[in-house]
């Protein structure tokens, strides 16, 4: 009794043949179509006093669509500053010269990202432009840290608001 035959050299072959296109799509998934020569690009950057959680390969967003990676992050030795390398798809060239970057935060605890908002401005920005209005990552465990040692109410001073024996009289 054969167990080999035309049936089951053929479903060896197919599952092959999946099994390389699942790997095929992974690559493409990952790669963003690119392929590492794909869509050209050109560098705009800016500066940040805080990154929190960016990363080189970072997405850059306008209004929740992707233009554009993080390429590089470097800090300035003079400014002490984290200066961002953006390369934006070359169909977004028309930037104004007054867009904002901010980075942003894909949910509560998601990845950071670079997010713009285009200005009113005529004048586009160049390439290797920098942008000039930035805002930096808010650090979401330090602000609750420093919400809850500080007792989180607007009473600074620890006292009781209803003591009245430390308010003045009201004067007529």
């Amino acid at each position: 009794m054969s167990i080999r035959g035309p049936r089951l050299e053929f479903a060896v072959g197919a599952f092959l043949l999946l099994g390389l296109a699942s790997l095929l799509v992974l690559a493409l998934a990952s790669s963003n179509g690119k392929f590492g020569f794909g869509q050209s690009t050109y560098p705009l950057k800016a500066r940040f006093t805080n990154l929190g959680q960016l990363r080189p390969n970072a997405p850059v967003k306008i209004g929740g669509v992707t233009i554009g990676s993080v390429a590089a992050i470097q800090l300035d030795p003079v400014k002490l500053d984290a200066v961002v390398t953006l390369e934006i798809d070359d169909r977004y060239q028309d930037l104004p010269g007054d867009t904002s970057a901010s980075i942003l935060t894909g949910g509560l605890l998601g990845e950071s990202y670079v997010g713009l908002q285009p200005g009113g401005d005529p004048a586009p920005l160049q390439p290797g432009d920098e942008i000039a209005f930035t805002a930096p990552a808010v650090d979401l465990i330090q602000m609750v840290g420093k919400y809850m040692f500080s007792g989180g109410g607007d009473d600074k001073s620890g006292t009781d608001a209803t003591d009245n024996e430390s308010t003045p009289p009201p004067t007529e």
